[in-house]
This record gives structure tokens, C-alpha cells and sequence, in this order.
């Protein structure tokens, strides 16, 4: 049976652009393999997403009737996967382009409005006991929670004039602290950063580090740009003994995982990768659109997809370490950590 996607563009049909328009976009008549190479996830995906956000969606259009949520979802993961409003893209469903932005605002609320069903950090014994044995299973590091990384996505230059949100690297950003599990499925995601923040001072204010406070049992992996604390274990600076070396092997190993799993989001939706330019929106939107792949990509993993499909094989960045001054070092962390590769690596 098709599934027929009836089309009202009430701009295009009450003001005459010249658009073409069709009537009805059949679903089924449209190849797999299309709908993979232009909207970039396969057929099944793409209807489970439509009855996820047709609520939302259709509360959106109630007032215009303007566009069926199915066409706005193609839409969005039009432009996610593709980072433009090409005109080809419009027609082949059938809208302008003015009308795929809508789509984009549209479904972009939706889905940021889905986010805490999607991306939670469970704190049960359960869940961390899972999360120790199938972190341990990646290069035998014990007690990980989450793996910790703190990404960036170019944007264009504020209307205002903002510095905070000029990064290290001299361009305009929003910053995006991640935290995810052994399998690439993301545990946390705070989007609404400026660039210009340093990797602690986000975390010091974030959510997630108010939620690591009360942590009794386990420990999130950070990269050298993080300070050692009790929950958050970063490699050792200057390694000497076979056990540190190993440490330092075996959390680097975990740790790529963050590294990966965003590289893996920017390459299946090229809207966030910098080097096919930048996302042409306020920072505020820029968030919004960052945090909406967010729970793309876990709705995705939940959905049985390969979470590093599309990985990009770039070399990995190595980070800057961070300088501490003596007054700021946690000497029980520190305690903590020779214990562990006392422990576990020795």
C-alpha cells in the first residue's frame, strides 16, 4: 500500500512564486536507495520518525495546513544530512525553499522537544553496572561511566558584536560537552555553549557536572583539557612505570569513542561539518539544530542503525594539556587514580 503525502504549500498556491508543486509525494514510489543518498537514513527510520513527531507537527501547521508532517521530516533530514536548501531537494518534494526552512524550524522543535526521552544518563545500579563491563570489554579500563569530550560547530558570525563566541581556532562556534557509552550512544549533550569557553569552564557550570557531585561509584574518561577529580579520570602527564604507560594506553583506546561517535554525527549530518561550511544560523538556532541530530543519532543507534556507519577517518586531534595551578589539583583524586593503576595495570 503507498503511503500518499498530501501537499498544501499555502504561500506557493495564494502568491504564485512560479514553484512547481505537486499535489501528492508517494512515499513507496521513491527507491531505498534514494532515500538513503538524499535524506540519508533508510525508509523504515524515516516512518518511525514521522509518528514520532506527527503530534508535534501537525500542532505546528494546524492554523496554515501548509505541509504534511512526512514532507517536513524529508525535509529536515533533507537539509541535516545535506547542510543546504538545494532547489533540487525542494523538488523533489515538492516545496520551495523558503518552505524546506519552515520544515527545518519545525521539525528542529520537535525534536529538541524529544531530547530528554532520547538522551538520558541513567544512574541506577543496573545501568552502571552495564556500563562497567561493557567498557572494560573495549581495552580493559575499569569503572567507566561515560566517556567526556567537549566538541565545536562553526556557525556565522553573531549579528551582535560577540567575541564569546570566537574560539581558540579564530572562528565563531557553538560548544557542544558530550558524554557517551561504550557503543557511541550519547548519556549527555549540552549544545547551547559559545565557542570562546574553555573545556573546564563548561564544565564546571554544565548540568553534568552537578550530576557527577554525587558520584560514589565510577568515573567519566576525559582528555588531557580536563582536570583530574574523583569522577573524572584523565591521563597520566608524564607517564614513567609499565603500569602508567598501560593506564594511558588503555584510556586512550576508551576514550577515542567520543572522539568517533562525533565524527560519526558531522559525516551523516554534514549541517555540523565545518569543512562543507558553516550552519548560517543565530547561535541559539545553531544549538538547537546540533542538539535535534543529537537525538537523531540515538534515535537512531535505538532503532538497530550502526552508530559509526559513516565515520570519517580523520586523524585525531591531540589536545593541549591542561595547566593546573597547584592550589586547583585534587590530591584525593590523584590518591584515587595511583590506586587504580596500582590495582589494574600494574
Amino acid at each position: 500500500m503507498a503511503i500518499s503525502i498530501a501537499i498544501l504549500d499555502c504561500d506557493l498556491l495564494l502568491h504564485g512564486r512560479g514553484h512547481k508543486t505537486l499535489d501528492r509525494f508517494e512515499l513507496d514510489s521513491v527507491s531505498d536507495t534514494i532515500l538513503l543518498t538524499q535524506f540519508g537514513f533508510p525508509r523504515q527510520f524515516i516512518l518511525y520518525l514521522v509518528e514520532l513527531l506527527r503530534e508535534a507537527l501537525c500542532r505546528r501547521t494546524q492554523r496554515s495546513r501548509a505541509i504534511s508532517p512526512e514532507v517536513q521530516v524529508l525535509a529536515a533530514l533533507g537539509f541535516y544530512t545535506s547542510g543546504s536548501f538545494q532547489t533540487s531537494m525542494g523538488d523533489t518534494i515538492g516545496i520551495s525553499q523558503a518552505s524546506m526552512s519552515r520544515c527545518v524550524s519545525n521539525v528542529t522543535r520537535a525534536l529538541v522537544e524529544k531530547a530528554p526521552q532520547f538522551i538520558t544518563f541513567k544512574s541506577d545500579a543496573s545501568s552502571r553496572e552495564q556500563s562497567f563491563q561493557e567498557f572494560q570489554r573495549v581495552a580493559g579500563f575499569p569503572g567507566v561511566l561515560g566517556v567526556l569530550d567537549y566538541v565545536q560547530v562553526a556557525i556565522k558570525a553573531p549579528n551582535s558584536e560577540d567575541s564569546s563566541y570566537v574560539n581558540k581556532k579564530g572562528f565563531h562556534s557553538v560548544g557542544c560537552q558530550l558524554v557517551c557509552d561504550s557503543r557511541g550512544l550519547l548519556l549527555s549533550a549540552e549544545t547551547h555553549w559559545p565557542g570562546g569557553l574553555k573545556d573546564t569552564d563548561v564544565l564546571e557550570t554544565s548540568a553534568l557536572y552537578k550530576q557527577m557531585q554525587g558520584t560514589e561509584e565510577g568515573w567519566l574518561l576525559g582528555d588531557r583539557r580536563y582536570p583530574l577529580r574523583k569522577w573524572l579520570m584523565t591521563p597520566v602527564d608524564h607517564p614513567e612505570s609499565p603500569a602508567e604507560f598501560q593506564y594511558n594506553l588503555a584510556h586512550t583506546a576508551t576514550h577515542e569513542i567520543v572522539d568517533r561517535t562525533f565524527r560519526a554525527i558531522q559525516t551523516r549530518f554534514k549541517c555540523l561539518d565545518g569543512t562543507k561550511g558553516y550552519l548560517q544560523y543565530s547561535p541559539e538556532r545553531s544549538s538547537s539544530i546540533l542538539l535535534a541530530c543529537c537525538v537523531l543519532h540515538n534515535a537512531s543507534l535505538q532503532s538497530g542503525l550502526d552508530a559509526w556507519t559513516l565515520e570519517r577517518t580523520d586523524p585525531l586531534e591531540q589536545p593541549e594539556s591542561l595547566e593546573q595551578r597547584p592550589e586547583d589539583r585534587d590530591s584525593q583524586a590523584e590518591d584515587l587514580r595511583k590506586q587504580l593503576i596500582l590495582k589494574h595495570f600494574s
